[in-house]
């Protein structure tokens, strides 16, 4: 019985050696696949070039990968993007090389857009590109590994003029004391900013703070010469060029964001405000209007004031942000039904107002004028009279 359990043992034993010789003999070492694919920048480094949108400003080139037989077709495919963004499908721009092709170049204009549109950059923040070049075969006998190479490049963006300010200033030895004042954006126009100040003879600034930087408003023809009551284009630099205030005064300086245009208007032009003539008991008035009066269903048929602001940039235009107004309305000059008013006819009729919509402004004290109406829809809180230009824009906010 020994003998036989004896036996087992070394039968199972050379079984054992057995599989191990036979697993040795099938397993074979895969030899290293030696790669070529290598891939260089022109630059590490590259400024965004704006004066010359359309020049190349980055070229990648590439060696070819590893050589292969005739039964394996190579195609090369190159990414872009940014580093974070791991080459994602809505982020990446892809190509297709064709054959022979070993080389990629982009241009100030293609990189500066696709930061701001499609990897949705911050404005005027250096970043890094990615570039990667992937070989790849089809055909063959077997599976062939791609090669893939990726390389970054450091980017300074084109340094973009950005019309946007969470404070705009005035400044330069023109404002009395040198102390820079601050102006506010005008209530009928939040991409306006208006003020009335005195200044001495000398610079103007328009300082701007956005994003914790500061530029400067300064006219497109760099030319500082004092163009009086007309828009002038600027532009923001990052150095100023001051308007050159030649005499002491009061100073009406109107600033637009959005149509990126300065007016400055000296005493000389300066924007007075309306005045008006109407009679009281058979005597001639005359007012000059600083303050607006509501009158109508509204106020339950009495006069009301307290919610009119004039505006800085114009004071011919008033705003009123009172409590909301709904029905027939008119617009008065004084408290005192027989004074000048501000009305959409001059028919002793109503004026059927929607939101949003511009409507001729009549102003008068006769009869008609004096028995005419804007109907106001519901809901109504923000209205401009622009006395100057004669319309009246209402709405609700």
């Amino acid at each position: 019985m020994k003998k036989i359990q004896y036996l087992y043992s070394l039968l199972s034993m050379c079984l054992i050696a057995l599989c191990f010789q036979s697993c040795d003999k099938g397993v074979l070492d895969i030899d290293k696949v030696q790669e070529h694919l290598d891939v260089q920048a022109s630059s590490s480094e590259i400024v965004l070039d704006g004066e010359n949108l359309k020049d190349d400003i980055i070229t990648f080139n590439w060696e070819e990968a590893r050589a292969m037989s005739d039964d394996y077709i190579v195609s090369y495919t190159t990414k872009l993007d940014v580093v974070g963004n791991n080459f994602g499908s809505s982020t990446t721009i892809l190509s297709y090389e064709d054959d022979g092709v070993f080389s990629r170049s982009f241009t100030s204009e293609q990189i500066q857009n696709w930061a701001n549109e499609k990897w949705k950059l911050p404005v005027n923040q250096p970043f890094t590109l990615q570039f990667r070049v992937v070989a790849q075969w089809e055909g063959g006998p077997t599976f062939e590994a791609p090669e893939v190479r990726t390389i970054t490049v450091q980017v300074q963006p084109i340094k973009t003029v950005v019309f946007e300010a969470n404070n705009v200033f005035l400044g330069g030895s023109a404002v009395p004391g040198m102390t820079r004042v601050e102006i506010n954006k005008t209530l009928e126009n939040e991409s306006q900013y208006a003020y009335f100040l005195d200044l001495e003879a000398g610079d103007l600034e328009i300082p701007v703070e956005f994003n914790g930087a500061t530029n400067y408003i300064c006219p497109t023809s760099l030319d500082g010469s004092l163009e009086d009551s007309v828009a002038v284009a600027v532009n923001m630099l990052e150095n100023p060029i001051p308007w050159k205030i030649e005499k002491a005064g009061k100073y009406r300086i109107v600033v637009n964001m959005q149509k990126a245009t300065v007016t400055i208007y000296s005493p000389d032009k300066a924007l007075n405000p309306a005045v008006v003539q109407w009679t009281l008991d058979g005597i001639m008035q005359t007012t000059t209007v600083n303050d607006i009066w509501e009158y109508g269903e509204p106020t339950g048929w009495a006069w009301r004031e307290g919610n009119w602001k004039q505006s800085a940039a114009d004071p011919q235009l008033f705003v009123y942000t009172g409590p909301a107004l709904n029905g027939r309305t008119k617009f008065g000059v004084y408290p005192i039904n027989q004074s000048y008013v501000y009305t959409g006819n001059n028919t002793a009729s109503n004026t059927s107002v929607s939101h949003g919509t511009t409507y001729d402004l009549i102003g008068g004290y006769a009869a008609n004028e004096r028995n005419a109406y804007f109907s106001l829809p519901s809901g109504t809180n923000f209205i401009v009279l622009d006395i100057r230009n004669k319309t009246m824009l209402a709405n609700k906010k």
